[in-house]
């Protein structure tokens, strides 16, 4: 008769019931994947119930989990191999990719919690672990305290209902947007131009209020124009609220509108997957790697050639003719980057500085890729004012363009403040970055072991410092919770 007091390791098990365990449930990240196959040999070896081409039980784990992302899923079959040989057919290093993507414009899992950080003109504002700090200037009550506060010199909670789980945020000049994990919406700061999707515009919203015309359709990504708001839904759909002078709502015309309205032409287009919104442009990613852009476009922003504007959203044709698949796009004041299912980066528009990246200065009408750093697999990639960062596998950053104030990460000067190709941030190589947002002067990269580090300008507190007026290399940026904050943290969860 059996044991029954005999214990059983996971080794005892099946092959077949490791394998629906690794991949069910809670699923691993690659590193987990990596980490299991380095320390057991019952994850690493050779069971004979998978097929010859898997290296090990890990390897087609990995490729299971691989086939169930929705980035891979969107992909076609050519593309799907043209990122697993970029990867060095290496399934456990195209899931990394894969999961680098999405939480590099999401959330990042570190190793203190889930944290997203993003920077406004003046201001950021970041999520650690559901709840929301901001600091910087209060313009227009962006910060969404109170009208009392003009300013926070160091990372302070906004307040929200303590039911309240914030997964997701967007900043721009003067107003904020959040998603909470309910899929509602809520904005605060100058409401003048419809911006927040409320009526009242008498008065800016000092703190975070619902967005009622969302309410019944749940958000998953908010993107914050200058005056504008792109809102995504869970099920794809992109809704728009704000000023519309060069079309940048998408609904064909340059009527405002206080509240979101959808953008109509893109239900047919495929699922929106991700936004960016610029100054007054807008892009739009589908799932099947289409890019449309609309609004205004000056500056070739639109990537279509030309400098009209368009009213509808429009395909950008390089893409499609090229058959590339595009996974992200960021779009900055005067340029725009994108990066591809393949991890190659993609730039357009105006040149100044270098912001494309090109060894010069010249404009770019239409996308074109990034040689240098062709043998770099991309995982983010992020503009703003004439600067551009990508980040890469790995956690390694890369950075070009104008080097005022320091908010490139350069801190020598050499012969010019340009930057004309990518150049490595040797200030962050010790750390491995896996979220970076770059504001007008000052930028802020989240690290995977949930560290904070901020450089450029802060004559407004934007970095969280108060007594530095700037910082020429990325200088560590810490939440200092009151024992109040701390208390009300908690009984919130």
């Amino acid at each position: 008769m059996a044991d029954r007091n005999r214990l059983f390791s996971i080794e005892d098990l099946p092959s077949h019931l490791i394998l629906e365990i690794l991949t069910s449930g809670q699923r691993l990240s690659a590193i987990d994947l990596v980490s299991l196959e380095l320390t057991s040999r019952t994850f690493g070896g050779s069971h004979g119930v998978y097929p010859t081409k898997f290296r090990s039980l890990v390897d087609l784990a990995a490729f299971q989990l691989c086939t169930t992302n929705g980035l891979y899923i969107g992909m076609s079959w050519s593309s799907q191999m043209e990122v697993f040989e970029r990867c060095d057919r290496n399934w456990k290093r195209v899931l990394r990719f894969l999961q680098s993507v999405e939480q590099s414009s999401d959330m990042v899992q570190t190793s203190a919690g889930n944290m997203q950080v993003t920077t406004g003109r003046y201001h950021t504002l970041l999520i650690s672990n559901s709840s929301v700090y901001s600091c910087g200037s209060s313009l227009c009550g962006v910060l969404g305290h109170g009208p009392e506060t003009t300013q926070c010199v160091a990372f302070t909670r906004i307040n929200f209902p303590s039911t309240a789980n914030v997964v997701q945020v967007s900043a721009s000049q003067n107003h904020a947007a959040f998603i909470l994990q309910s899929g509602e919406v809520f904005t605060c700061g100058d409401n003048s131009s419809f911006c927040c999707g409320h009526r009242d515009t008498s008065r800016p919203i000092f703190r975070p209020r619902l967005v009622e015309a969302m309410k019944g359709i749940p958000c998953k990504e908010v993107a914050a124009g200058l005056n504008f708001t792109v809102f995504r839904t869970r099920q794809g759909h992109v809704y728009t609220c704000g000023t519309n002078t060069h079309g940048q709502l998408g609904h064909g015309d340059t009527q405002d509108r206080p509240t979101p309205k959808m953008v109509e032409l893109l239900v047919g287009v495929g699922s929106v997957v991700q936004i960016a919104a610029g100054p007054s442009y807008a892009l739009a990613v589908t799932d099947n790697g289409a890019v449309y852009s609309f609004g205004s476009g000056s500056n070739f922003c639109l990537g279509h050639g030309e400098q009209q504007n368009e009213f509808q959203p429009r395909a950008i044709q390089t893409f499609k003719r090229k058959g590339i698949h595009v996974l992200r796009v960021s779009a900055g004041d005067e340029h725009v980057v994108a990066l591809d299912s393949s991890g190659y980066v993609y730039t357009w528009g105006k040149g100044y500085c270098g912001a494309l990246g090109h060894g010069d200065e010249i404009d770019k009408t239409l996308p074109e890729q990034l040689i240098s750093l062709k043998s770099r697999l991309a995982v983010q990639v992020c503009a703003r004012k004439r600067k551009t960062f990508v980040l890469v596998d790995g956690g390694s950053v890369y950075g070009f363009g104008w080097m005022g104030f320091g908010s490139l990460g350069f801190p020598d000067r050499r012969v010019s403040d340009k930057v004309m190709r990518p150049r490595i941030l040797d200030s962050l190589r010790s750390h491995h970055v896996s979220q970076i947002s770059t504001g007008l002067y000052h930028t802020v990269v989240v690290t995977n072991q949930g560290r904070m580090f901020g450089f450029g300008d802060n004559e407004r507190a934007q970095l969280g410092h108060d007594k530095l007026r700037g910082c020429l290399e990325p200088t560590e940026i810490f939440i200092q919770e009151t024992e109040e904050e701390t208390t009300l943290l908690s009984e919130s969860r």
